[in-house]
Parts: structure tokens; sequence; C-alpha cells
């Protein structure tokens, strides 16, 4: 198997309040609004992974509440693991990899972010308990319209 046929695994974690909302985080290096995470590092289990992107890119500790969506980048074969969380700790603080914060409403999350970050955002703060499975271009989702 050559590099190019491997996949990396991401996770997220969108961040729901009490009044229903969730938060997004401004990145440093592309301005885009989205919520925290990244990718999992080889050693780290998939949890530990979500609390260190969550509190690396917030400062706020998380309990994962519900895995909402699989969702795959088919241009650069990222497979992002996504779950609704709420907040245990910590508190929101500006670093190296997010500029701004901001709790949304499901209309909120369309209008700042591109349609492949709006929808797991979206999927997060209304699953019923089945995660969605979808894949985008980076951008769009294949065979879904917001």
């Amino acid at each position: 198997m050559n590099q190019d046929s491997r996949h990396s695994v991401s996770v997220a974690g969108v961040i729901v309040d009490d009044q229903g909302r969730a938060l997004l985080i401004q990145r440093r290096d592309n301005g885009h609004w989205e919520a925290p995470g990244g990718v999992l590092e080889l050693n780290e289990d998939i949890v530990s992974g979500l609390r260190r992107e969550v509190r690396e890119e917030t400062g706020l500790e998380i309990e994962p509440e519900l895995l909402t969506g699989v969702y795959k980048n088919m241009k650069h074969g990222i497979v992002a693991l996504v779950f609704r969380c709420h907040a245990v700790g910590g508190s929101l603080t500006a670093s190296e990899e997010s500029k701004a914060f901001r709790w949304v409403t499901a209309d909120e999350a369309r209008a700042l972010s591109v349609q492949a970050f709006a929808v797991r955002v979206i999927d997060a703060m209304t699953s019923d308990g089945k995660p969605a499975v979808r894949e985008h271009d980076g951008v769009h989702i294949v065979g879904l319209s917001l």
C-alpha cells in the first residue's frame, strides 16, 4: 500500500450548551468557522484525541455524549468522527489554532461555515442517535442540499 492510498482520521467535538447552541471556533490559519477538532495521533485512542483537540483549540474540558456522524473528505482521504459533547470544565481561551469563538444556532452555522462543516454541526445538534454517514469534497456534501 502506498502513501497515497492511506486515510487519516480526525475527530471533532460539537459542544452544545444548555440553550441548544453549538460552539464554533474561528481558525487562525484560514479564518473558517468550524467545530473544534483535528487529526488523531497514531498512538492515541479516539476519546483521548477528541478531548486533547478540543482542549488545545478552546481551553475547555469536554465529555462526549454521542457519535453523531462519520464524514469522508473524498479529495484528501480524511475520515472525521464527530461527537456531540458538553463542557465539564475549563474556560474559553484563544490558542495558536483558534482566534475567536461563537455560540450558534443551526441557521447561524449554515451561514458561517461551508456546507461540509456546517452539516457536521447541524447533524450533532439534531441527531436522533443514529450517526450520519456522509462524503464531501472539502466544501460541499455529495448528494445533499442544506
